[in-house]
């Protein structure tokens, strides 16, 4: 991959509010382990001791790379926010132009809204390992839904993990609706 240095587009999301997402995600599909809590789950992902490995490595890794690739870092937050920039910010990167109609298009199908009522994103005809009577793949899509899971406690306990791990670590981040 590295000798023809193709294009990366790298979404990342606060990594609260993916936590939340992934534990949910993990109450309805079949293949992965049930957490027995909130709590429990929560140390698991801090320790990286989660399906696909460890959030913090993940990041790092694929950043610290960045400049081996032609790379587009780009935030669910960002997404949110202002859907039509990075549709436009994604297009130009792929080196694709959009007219406005096309355009409006686009940013009409990728709303939260839509993609979660179209069977095509929202995982609902994939049976043989999610349970849709235990959850649904696109449940939220809101920034800054940890807020009502995590305690005060947890948050501490996050803070203090994220501190460690990621200090001295240049990782643009828009991790709030306000940002």
């Amino acid at each position: 991959m590295r000798t023809k240095k193709p294009k990366v587009i790298y979404v990342a999301r606060n990594p609260k509010d993916l936590l939340v997402s992934y534990y949910h995600f993990h109450s309805f599909c079949r293949v992965l382990e049930i957490p027995q809590s909130f709590d429990e789950f929560l140390d698991k992902f801090l320790s990286g001791a989660v399906y696909c490995s460890s959030w913090f490595d993940h990041i790092k890794e694929w950043y610290s790379h960045k400049d081996e690739f032609d790379f587009l870092y780009i935030t669910y937050e960002e997404m949110i926010k202002d859907l039509r920039a990075s549709v436009i910010k994604i297009s130009n990167f792929v080196g694709k132009k959009l007219d406005d109609e096309t355009l409006g298009i686009i940013v009409d199908q990728c709303t939260f809204k839509n993609m979660k009522s179209n069977s095509a994103a929202n995982y609902e005809m994939i049976t043989n390992c999610l349970d849709h009577n235990k959850g649904v793949f696109l449940r939220k899509g809101t920034i800054g839904d940890w807020k009502n899971n995590f305690t005060v406690a947890q948050n501490e306990k996050f803070n203090k993990v994220f501190q460690e791990k990621m200090k001295d670590f240049p990782l643009p981040c828009t991790w709030e609706a306000d940002e």
